[in-house]
């Protein structure tokens, strides 16, 4: 996922402590509301269609208020619609779902299998301009409908009745059951979205649920918005929470006013708030599947086709100091461009990708200058470059943050022998059409996962990837990535190995210099308990409770 709305760009404060009626200072604090979890947030609700959302806020409401075959509990994968997490036949080819006979929607509707197939094919047909469709490659003929070589009625997915749903693909995918948990794979009820057309998904008036709650109250531009217990959910039994009230707070000081008067249960932070109310009571980060990374242009400056002098680049950086020092919004230095707490051990749960690849990580991407500058001058003689000046230009947001993150870099690359960097902050569409475009020395790049697999990054460095923007080039690497997507894909334990060992030739040659994994500080009044933020990036509310 290329991030959209998971990085907020402006500075607008759209909430003030003084604009919001009985808001008060830190000392004059509120009662909290019965039954009800206050929220913040970072900016409003884009859609609720779930063929056209693509950021993270429609996403989490999305999961709050719909719900798919399946859904996370912990780490763990969950029959949600579908009765159990089934295994594909036809050497995984096949997937057969048994849907719960007492699923409702929220308008008295029964759920069917049909409702997925409509979907389904909505978010496949090029006419709905879904930019998420390519998710479905891999389900039979879902790549040429979505390039209108096919029609839609031919995708891969059938209602054998109304509570069977078949589903078929073109070759094994292994990461199968966790795209089940997306969003972006749930059923649509077919009147709703025909009475309302291209209007559905914009306001609470246009949408029918079947999760376990029901947006209320949200006329589409909202800045605050309420989600009521659904009590037509077929697990409706197992939804404590009555209410879920989310509000719009972009400043992180307005944010921790609300939330020291009450007015929030749950408090987003950034920057020097973030880093004052580091050791306080309540305070927490959550880690997101998404990495910060700089990716050299091998192509452009041939000189970082050579190991060593990314190796120095990598030893270079003090990460720590990074994160704590700069960023202080939560997020953590990383040694992996593929995000932790993540993905873990099919035959051992307790066991994550990337502590798993830490041994190759740790080598290279730690704070050693010492050994950077004994890297780089080594580079620079195998490349014939002894003695040589170089003046890179990193590209990069130009965000106050990002501006801020670059001119740290910049200070931690120049301590390399020789070597000048000049900053070029521009806006994100620019970033990243000149990334496409390949017009850049160095990019400070990100990534967010698309589904909890290790598979979303190792992908993105493969030597035919759009995504390659530094031109890395590894044969076997590749022939790592493609066994375990091939080969391998339905042998979880020899998958897993592949990827492992594709991890630690990356590890091992930097193609791309990882910085830090992205995180969001929190305060969170005890009053709340068990936030369940799964490996997909979204929060399951229905295990949420609260203590009053």
């Amino acid at each position: 996922m290329k991030f959209k709305k998971l990085l907020i760009t402006g500075a607008t404060v759209i909430l003030s402590a003084t604009a919001l009626a009985g808001c008060g200072s830190s000392s004059s604090k509120s009662q909290a509301p019965k039954n009800t979890v206050r929220i913040s947030e970072k900016d409003v609700i884009a859609t609720m269609d779930s063929s056209m959302n693509t950021d993270v806020i429609g996403a989490q409401n999305l999961t709050n208020t719909m719900e798919g075959l399946y859904r996370y509990k912990g780490k763990d994968i969950k029959p949600a619609l579908a009765t159990k997490v089934v295994k594909p036949t036809n050497n995984g080819l096949t997937y057969t779902f048994s849907l719960r006979k007492n699923a409702k929607w929220s308008n008295g509707d029964p759920v069917t299998a049909n409702d997925f197939v409509y979907a389904w094919r909505r978010t496949v047909n090029p006419k709905t301009k879904s930019q998420y469709a390519y998710i479905y490659e891999g389900i039979a003929n879902a790549k040429d409908i979505t390039a209108g070589k096919k029609p839609v009625d031919s995708l891969g997915v059938k209602a054998v009745n109304d509570h069977t749903l078949q589903v078929n693909l073109e070759k094994p995918i292994p990461y199968f059951s966790q795209l089940m948990t997306s969003s972006t794979f749930y059923p649509q009820n077919p009147r709703t979205v025909n009475k309302w057309g291209k209007k559905y998904g914009t306001n609470s008036k246009t949408l029918v649920f079947n999760g376990p709650y029901k947006l209320v109250k949200w006329s589409g531009a909202d800045n605050s918005w309420t989600e009521v217990k659904n009590n037509s959910y077929w697990n409706a039994k197992d939804v404590k929470v009555q209410k879920i009230q989310y509000q719009v707070v972009k400043d992180p000081s307005t944010s921790l006013n609300l939330y020291q008067s009450n007015k929030l249960d749950r408090a987003s932070l950034t920057g020097d708030i973030a880093k004052q109310m580091k050791k306080s009571k309540g305070y927490g980060i959550i880690k997101r599947n998404a990495t910060f990374y700089i990716t050299p242009n091998m192509k452009k400056q041939p000189v970082f086709k050579n190991e060593k002098i990314r190796q120095a680049i990598s030893l270079s950086i003090n990460r720590p100091q990074l994160t704590k020092r700069v960023l202080g919004d939560g997020s953590v230095a990383t040694n992996s461009f593929t995000a932790s707490n993540m993905a873990f051990d099919p035959q051992d749960k307790s066991k994550d990708f990337v502590k798993e690849t830490s041994a190759s990580a740790n080598k290279y991407a730690k704070y050693d200058p010492t050994e950077a500058k004994k890297l780089w001058k080594q580079g620079l003689a195998e490349t014939g470059n002894t003695g040589k000046k170089f003046n890179f230009t990193l590209l990069g947001d130009d965000t106050d943050t990002a501006k801020k993150q670059n001119e740290f870099l910049q200070n931690q690359l120049e301590k390399l022998p020789g070597v000048k960097v000049t900053l070029n902050n521009v806006p994100f569409k620019s970033r990243l059409s000149r990334s496409d475009n390949g017009d850049f020395d160095m990019v400070v790049t990100a990534w967010n996962a698309d589904f909890p697999d290790p598979i979303n990054f190792l992908t993105l460095f493969t030597s035919d990837s759009s995504y390659n923007y530094g031109k890395w080039n590894n044969p076997e690497f590749d022939a790592l990535v493609n066994k375990s997507l091939t080969d391998d894909a339905n042998n979880p334990a020899a998958r897993w190995k592949d990827m492992i060992d594709a991890q630690n030739i990356a590890n091992e040659q930097q193609p791309v210099i990882p910085l830090y994994q992205q995180g969001e500080a929190w305060m969170t009044h005890a009053r709340v308990k068990d936030l369940d933020f799964g490996p997909a990036g979204s929060y399951n509310m229905v295990s949420l409770r609260i203590k009053d």
